[in-house]
């Protein structure tokens, strides 16, 4: 898994029909500072996610693992919103606070 903020959302009007009703997130990989990093990709939102918000992303065939995605043609998955993280006892993030 890795710390991704959300960027914005994908809009897809024509898609593989097993991804109806699935919601795509643009994400951006962040370092272990919080820090964005040059890396972009869309994912799916299993979590209602949104604009600006920091959340876990699972790759590969573990983002297959929530159940009803086991045959989608998904790559990346939010499988959780964070609500804090903190680094050597100091706080990195806090939902809803600006550092």
């Amino acid at each position: 898994m890795q710390i991704a903020k959300v960027r914005g959302t994908v809009v897809s009007t024509q898609k593989e029909p097993s991804l109806r009703g699935v919601k795509f997130l643009l994400v951006q990989v962040l370092d272990e500072e919080g820090q964005p990093l040059p890396l972009y990709e869309v994912a799916a939102d299993n979590v209602g996610a949104g604009v600006d918000e920091w959340v876990l992303v699972s790759r590969g065939s573990a983002a297959r693992q929530v159940p009803g995605s086991e045959n989608r043609p998904v790559d990346a998955a939010v499988i959780a919103i964070i609500d804090t993280v903190s680094v050597d006892n100091r706080p990195l993030y806090n939902k809803g606070t600006q550092y």
